[in-house]
C-alpha cells in the first residue's frame, strides 16, 4: 500500500497531486501523525493549528 500524500503548505492529505485548498502541486509522502478535523469552526485544535477547512491533516511533514 502506498503512503498517502500531503500538501507541504496546508498539510492536508491530497488525492492525486493537487491540494484542494491552495491548488498547489507541492506534495510529499514524507509525514508523521495525522489529525481529522470534522468541524473546523467549532474545533479548538483547528483554531490553534490555523485550520479553516475540515479534513484529514498531517501533524508533521519531514
Amino acid at each position: 500500500m502506498a503512503k498517502k500524500k500531503v500538501c507541504r503548505k496546508c498539510k492536508i492529505f491530497v488525492k492525486g497531486n493537487e491540494c484542494p485548498i491552495c491548488k498547489g502541486s507541492d506534495v510529499t509522502a514524507s509525514w508523521k501523525g495525522r489529525i481529522i478535523i470534522v468541524d473546523a469552526k467549532k474545533s479548538e485544535i483547528a483554531k490553534k493549528l490555523g485550520i479553516n477547512v475540515g479534513g484529514e491533516y498531517a501533524i508533521r511533514i519531514k
